[in-house]
């Protein structure tokens, strides 16, 4: 029974994983869809081989850092070994549990791809993300989700409860979005973006279908980003599941209506909910996370329009409203309809979650700005004005999403 046990958690967490691992070709296609033809490549490459990076610094690094563990043992330990006293669980779980862990790993770079899309060098960024997936997010991730700095042991005592994060919503997207925030202005807008006077200038979306694509990708794969969370068949439980569903339909009716019905905000809208109910998706009543997804839905409208419009920040696909914004507000929105007295589960405080989710937006803040003020001193960080003009798929990948027309003639 036992042996069978550790079975069906290893699958259960390795399908998890897979999942996860197929929400990043949501992020490519998301960017796809959403920059011109001319970088459209360019993002399919980006967001695959951040992932084989991310791979690589968490396995020798990162992981370490976030639970003190490595992989530095024969294949025999791995696998729990055939004796007593052995580290590793049965089976080969602790590797499927870092094959999970991983793929939110990497979900930060892939995130701050789409903020940086156009105008971002691919070196320098490929830097940036073994900084970041091995030091920079394990640092945070270990504090939320492992005993790192005894973070949790201090939110509990000084707070009522340790900080709630249960799928991420501020480990990973605001975590991700903030880091993107320094990006973003450390590279400027794109050229073109903004005319002298300051008045925006519209970049239409490339393939509508493309994006809405990413965002079914995304959604469905979102199932397992917090389904799985559970990281075992005993803790699996189907309000994470309808709470999940509800956020995404609340982000998306909502987006609709703040959006007047544009595609854009409406596929990213269902993102927003499913951003924001990660953190209490264990613990809220559906009709709290419905709530939840719409608010998301909305914050997500305005934040993208006064990013753009009114603050001059040239995120691209808005991943700061999006992950960023949306992440903390879920963060925050746990320790609100979490409570017992709104129809949640409890083991949560309003303060505890306030404070934690305020902690986790200002330490990637300053990190964002930290490694990509770093980059841009050392070796630059932005195309230039030709690279830029021609397309990073000609000027990185010399060759463009539609080769025969580069051909042509």
């Amino acid at each position: 029974m036992d042996a069978i046990k550790s079975g069906a958690d290893v699958f259960f967490v390795l399908m998890g994983a897979v999942m996860v691992l197929a929400m990043h070709s949501g992020f490519a296609f998301l960017e796809v869809g959403t920059v011109r033809r001319k970088n459209q490549v360019n993002a399919l490459v980006k967001i695959l081989v951040d992932l084989s990076m991310s791979t690589v610094v968490y396995f020798f690094i990162g992981y370490s850092v976030a639970y003190g563990v490595n992989f530095l043992y024969s294949a025999k330990d791995l696998v729990g070994g055939s004796g007593e006293g052995f580290a590793f669980a049965a089976s080969g779980y602790d590797l499927v549990k870092f094959f999970f862990l991983m793929t939110f790993a990497a979900a930060i770079p892939a995130i701050i791809s789409g903020g940086i899309a156009e105008r971002a060098k691919f070196w320098p960024q490929l830097i940036a993300t073994a900084v970041i997936v091995g030091i920079v997010y394990p640092t945070f991730e270990g504090m939320v989700w492992g005993s790192k700095f005894d973070f949790q042991g201090w939110m509990e005592a000084s707070f009522g409860a340790g900080f709630h994060d249960f799928a991420g919503s501020i480990v990973v997207h605001a975590v991700g979005g903030w880091l993107a925030l320094g990006a973003v202005v450390m590279l400027g807008a794109r050229m073109g973006r903004y005319k002298a006077d300051g008045t925006m200038v519209g970049i239409p979306s490339s393939n509508i279908p493309f994006l809405a694509l990413g965002s079914w990708i995304l959604c469905v794969g979102w199932f397992g980003f917090n389904v799985m969370s559970a990281q075992g068949l005993e803790g699996v439980s189907g309000l994470v599941a309808m709470n999940s569903l509800m956020a995404m339909v609340g982000g998306v009716l909502a987006a609709l209506v703040a959006g007047r019905n544009d595609p854009g905000f409406v596929h990213n809208g269902a993102l927003a909910g499913l951003v924001a109910v990660c953190a209490g998706s264990d613990i809220m009543h559906p009709i709290g996370a419905l709530l939840t997804g719409a608010i998301a839905g909305a914050l997500f409208v305005w934040g993208f329009i006064q990013c753009q419009k009114n603050w001059k920040v040239d995120d691209v696909l808005g991943v700061w409203p999006l992950h960023g914004m949306c992440g903390l507000w879920g963060g925050i929105a746990a320790g609100i309809f979490g409570l017992e007295t709104l129809g949640g589960l409890g083991g949560v405080t309003f303060v505890a979650q306030l404070v934690g989710s305020l902690i986790g937006i200002a330490f990637a803040g300053i990190a964002g700005f930290i490694v990509y003020g770093a980059l841009k001193a050392a070796l630059g960080i932005r195309l230039t004005q030709e690279e830029e003009f021609q397309g990073a798929d000609l000027s990185i990948h010399s060759v463009g999403a539609y080769p025969e027309e580069d051909v042509r003639g």
